[in-house]
């Protein structure tokens, strides 16, 4: 199988370091698992236009393809102004109506305030439902304080609790639909 995670920001650290440490997660449970983090600074993921996805420029249809042939995924957004990032829903906006069915997309999300944690549920989740993922319930939200200032490694033991439950029901919930589709 393999995991994707994308990391939906072009600016800081903490949200692909979140995104990473639930790919070393999944790949602590089972060493079968081949990982791939998308840090979305690394690209230029053009403005969706509704344009057929050939008509877009390498990074992005190379994104929407590595994200296709993904087995399972991760979806990464820092919180701006109590909404998910915007290169995160440009992103997503690319993809079709099916594009994720059968495909477990988990949840985490860093930010400033306790009051965001919310965000993803009403904002991120129903995307992700709408493309057909199956969201686990174990999202996790990363207040910016569970970070290392100098280097961004997650230092709240609580968190990193999350993400290895996180990791943990990902697996169990995609090997269970792998199964049924036998």
């Amino acid at each position: 199988m393999k995991l994707v995670g994308v990391s939906g920001t072009l600016a800081g650290n903490k949200t692909s370091q979140a995104v990473y440490d639930v790919l070393a997660a999944a790949k602590f449970i089972d060493s079968s698992i081949e990982i791939e983090l998308i840090d979305l600074k690394d690209y230029e993921v053009e403005f969706a236009t509704g344009a057929p996805i050939a008509l877009y420029n390498d990074d992005t249809w190379n994104v929407v393809d590595k994200i296709l042939s993904a087995d399972f995924l991760v979806f990464g957004t820092p919180i701006y102004q109590a909404s998910i990032s915007g290169v995160l829903k440009n992103l997503l906006d690319h993809f079709p109506e099916n594009a994720f069915k059968y495909k477990v997309t988990g949840i985490v999300a860093t930010g400033w305030s306790d009051k965001h944690f919310l965000v993803t549920e009403y904002q991120l989740k129903p995307v992700l439902s709408y493309l057909k993922g199956l969201i686990p319930t174990g999202n996790v939200f990363i207040q910016n304080d569970s970070f290392d200032i100098e280097s961004d490694d997650i230092i709240d033991r609580g968190v990193s609790e999350r993400i290895q439950k996180l990791a943990d029901e990902m697996i169990f919930l995609q090997q269970s639909i792998n199964n049924r589709m036998k």
